[in-house]
């Protein structure tokens, strides 16, 4: 089994080599900074599992997993995120992932997330799966928020939460004007006029 981790943070990464070095049969295991990095490796070589942290500073993950997907559609991808599941997870699993973590998961957990998708199984904690038979439940029409790219969702996410265009651009390495670009499609697309329209429906469709 070969596993490349895409992480930006070296002790997250180093973290994650090993607990991964304890599975039989990983024989194995790269690491990428960000998602060109991760992007590049995959074209040299063909990983069986890719570790993929959403909240990248060049590109969001979900971006990076909508490329691999494409690509190399063979590679399972695990998503690992800071965020609560039920914020990222469903977009995730739809664009082809095949399973999500939170870095809060134990070492045990990951383990077995990993088992399962190299059996070419898809990976849901309980109380994702619960979330997950929610979303379904509701109506099926296609939500304005998947019309966004898998950074504008990323941006739309922190401006719901009350974060200043200062601090998501800090968080993901942008400029302020590149963040304020991004709201501005948001919101067209969304077809709102301020934040607060923006914080109310992502409390709505329980995306924060």
């Amino acid at each position: 089994m070969k596993i490349l981790i895409c992480d930006d943070h070296k002790i997250v990464r180093d973290g994650l080599r090993q607990i991964l070095q304890q599975l039989d049969g990983v024989t194995l295991i790269e690491e990428a900074a960000d998602g060109n990095e991760a992007l590049n490796l995959l074209k040299k070589d063909q990983f069986d599992i890719l570790l993929l942290d959403i909240s990248l500073p060049d590109k969001s993950g979900l971006e990076v997993l909508q490329s691999v997907k494409a690509k190399w559609p063979e590679t399972n991808v695990l998503m690992l995120s800071m965020h609560p599941q039920e914020q990222y997870a469903i977009r995730a699993l739809k664009l082809g992932a095949s399973g999500y973590l939170t870095k809060d998961t134990a070492s045990e957990e990951l383990l077995m997330a990993v088992k399962k998708v190299s059996d070419g199984e898809k990976y849901i904690s309980h109380s994702l799966a619960e979330n997950l038979a929610l979303h379904f439940d509701k109506d099926t029409i296609k939500q304005k928020h998947e019309m966004l790219s898998g950074r504008e969702f990323e941006i739309m996410i922190q401006l719901a939460n009350g974060k200043s265009l200062q601090e998501i651009g800090n968080e993901l390495f942008i400029s302020n004007k590149t963040v304020s670009t991004y709201r501005s499609r948001i919101m067209e697309k969304m077809e709102f006029n301020k934040n607060t329209e923006l914080t109310r429906y992502c409390m709505e469709n329980n995306l924060i």
